[in-house]
């Protein structure tokens, strides 16, 4: 790529000023690769090409879940090893989230059985500061040196985590254990948003294919070896790294998917709307149609058929009263899931009873009275072995507990601080 002035250097990448759009920065990532603060240094080959591409990859994906980070484009073997990103001034602090007990925590904590598992996840912040080694730093250190406020120390600790767990599924489902990671945090210049900024490659994690340590496939590899490394010990990292590239090629992939919203009645379709309204948020396609159980049931059977044999992977609604039979003939007549999502009823009060009586006996589908629940019900489904939705659901429950968190702050403010009279 054209690059502009170069505007920081570090031990493994350099940044440039975009040439031609203010406020995007340029990544070029090199073959250097460091452990020990900058002690051990080597260069192999094709790291920096390798690096970009994960890096990219990764990023992709995260965006695609809906985190904020600063990537833009690039990363792939036709952009040199470099990508363009959102310009950010960087908070000098790694996060590093913790799923199992390993590397420095397990010397800090040598009561932990190595290995094991760490629920709640553990977050920790790292000033960055190579003199001094990257010592860790508490969160009140963080704000009384002004390094971030509170909040962006919340949002960096939350951000991180949901980061690890969507990573974690992508890895988990190609048998790999990941252990821990670190990121870094920037804010854009041009807004002063909080992104995910700098790379995340195979440098910024631990990676344990069946949760076997000695089956690593990390930058822990390099940091192992013991004197200088020899030819064949960076050959053996190169492949891990390689491996590595291209096992996260797959992450950014959503598979097609549909939900089927199936009303009893066009009088359901003010409650329907609600449903697709949060399908659209979740980034989730879906279809609805109008059939009756028992004033069309030939036509309804005939209509599943037809909707089994079209979407590889399908999800059903069904919109029906308070016997619910279109959600039970729906649960019989396909392989695929059915969730129950009934108007709201005026003789419940405005909301439908779960169990009523005259609901048809044997059925399985899951009743869900809320449009909004339905929808990430659905989502929930599908990201049992897509990561694009998992991190959709995780990102969508986090909003939520946001937004009940203020909603009882606002209910419940802290009493105002009086001056100490002398």
């Amino acid at each position: 790529m054209k690059k502009g002035r170069e505007v920081a250097r570090g031990k493994t990448k350099v940044l440039y000023e975009h040439p031609d759009q203010a406020g995007l920065y340029i990544v070029a990532s090199g073959d250097d690769i460091t452990a020990g603060d900058g002690a051990r240094r080597s260069v192999i080959p094709g790291k920096g090409r390798i690096a970009a591409k994960t890096t990219a990859r990764v990023f992709r994906l995260l965006n695609l879940c809906g985190l904020p980070t600063h990537f833009v484009s690039g990363g792939e073997d036709d952009d040199d090893n470099e990508m363009v990103v959102r310009a950010c001034r960087m908070i000098p602090l790694e996060v590093v989230v913790r799923g199992v007990v390993a590397g420095s925590y397990a010397k800090r904590n040598p009561n932990a059985p190595r290995g094991s598992l760490l629920l709640p996840r553990v977050i920790e912040f790292f000033l960055k500061d190579d003199k001094r080694h990257d010592p860790q730093i508490t969160q009140e250190e963080i704000l009384q040196q002004g390094i971030a406020t509170a909040e962006e120390v919340a949002t960096m600790a939350e951000i991180a985590r949901l980061t690890f767990e969507m990573l974690s599924h992508a890895w988990r489902r190609r048998n790999v254990l990941m252990v821990d990671m670190k990121v870094e945090f920037g804010r854009a210049v041009d807004d002063q948003r909080l992104l995910l900024a700098d790379v995340i490659d195979n440098d910024a994690w631990r990676l344990w294919p069946q949760g076997r340590e000695e089956l690593m496939l990390d930058k822990q590899m390099f940091r192992n070896l013991v004197g200088e490394a020899t030819a064949e010990d960076l050959a053996r990292v190169k492949q891990a790294y390689e491996s590595v590239c291209e096992q996260v090629g797959a992450f950014p992939v959503m598979q097609p998917a549909m939900v089927a919203i199936v009303m009893a009645s066009e009088r359901d379709k003010a409650h329907v709307d609600r449903i697709e309204q949060a399908l659209q948020k979740l980034g989730l396609g879906y279809v609805h149609r109008v059939a009756s159980p028992s004033k069309t049931p030939g036509y309804l059977l005939q209509l599943i058929q037809q909707l089994d044999a079209t979407f590889a992977r399908l999800v059903y609604v069904g919109v029906c009263g308070r016997s619910d039979a279109l959600s039970a003939m729906l649960d019989a007549a396909t392989t695929n899931p059915v969730i129950a999502c009934p108007p709201p009823s005026e003789k419940f009060g405005g909301m439908e009873a779960l169990g009523s009586l005259d609901a048809p006996s044997g059925v399985a589908a899951v009743t869900i009275l809320e449009p909004e629940n339905a929808a990430l019900a659905a989502a929930k489904l599908l990201a049992l072995d897509d990561t694009i939705f998992f991190g959709r659901v995780l990102l969508t429950q986090a909003n939520y507990r946001a937004q009940v968190m203020n909603a009882d702050l606002m209910l419940n403010p802290p009493p105002p601080q009086h001056p100490v009279m002398a």
